[in-house]
């Protein structure tokens, strides 16, 4: 039984379980999806906030709603590179937190992804405008501090794989998703057709950018991740 506990806990375990739990969240959907979904809005939205605070706008709010969706609502010049940049981040957010998160358990710097999240959490429960917003950041917060601060490594670890699987996996969902709500006429006022009228680029090539950009951070993530496993 020891022997079974402890080749559950080596990295190349923990690194398959996590990464099936997680694909297996995205794929089926329902509501374990719509759960952890708030968590790719949470950092879609930081992503906004983080971009426009980048290039000089002001930011003055963000909400996050009980469907998953959400706004960040920053000041400025209307339209621009900056503008436009702001506009793009929220999409690939995830997945580049991901692949941070990979990289930085690459390392075996479990902790730093740990406290990354608390930073991320705290900029965004300073910035909510709403009360669904403080409940979903406050929820996640209580989660995070529950794994860092109780739990014994065995768990911190395996949390953190989950944690970065779920934002390489569920960064590419919302892409999807949102071509289809576009395809509907469903998203007329979407990231993507924003930055179309922003740069003149046809809405639908910035949802083949989101594709790119975020199955590419799955793949360089992946390698990170499984480089225990070829090991």
């Amino acid at each position: 039984m020891d022997n079974a506990l402890t080749q559950a806990q080596t990295p190349g375990a923990i690194t398959l379980i996590t990464g099936g739990v997680a694909l297996l969240v995205v794929l089926v959907g329902g509501t374990p999806w719509r759960l952890a979904r708030n968590v790719i809005t949470i950092v879609h939205e930081a992503g906004h906030g983080l971009a426009a605070v980048l290039v000089g706008r002001r930011l003055r709010g963000i909400k996050l709603h009980s469907d998953t969706s959400g706004v960040t609502v920053s000041r400025g010049k209307p339209e621009g590179p900056g503008m436009a940049f702001t506009a793009m981040a929220g999409y690939v957010a995830p997945s580049v937190l991901g692949l941070l998160f990979a990289s930085l358990l690459g390392s075996d710097l479990i902790t730093a992804v740990l406290v990354v999240v608390a930073l991320l959490l705290l900029g965004v429960l300073i910035m909510v405008r709403n009360a669904y917003g403080v409940f979903s950041v406050v929820a996640s917060a209580v989660v995070l501090g529950l794994v860092a601060l109780v739990a014994p490594p065995v768990v911190q670890a395996p949390f953190a794989y989950l944690l970065t699987w779920f934002l390489l996996f569920g960064g590419v969902r919302p892409v999807a998703e949102l071509q289809v709500k576009r395809r509907r006429g469903a998203a007329r006022d979407s990231d993507a057709d924003q930055l179309g009228r922003l740069t003149g680029v046809p809405a639908v090539l910035w949802v083949l950018v989101f594709a790119v950009l975020t199955v590419s951070c799955l793949l360089a993530g992946a390698l990170w991740l499984l480089e225990p496993v070829a090991n």
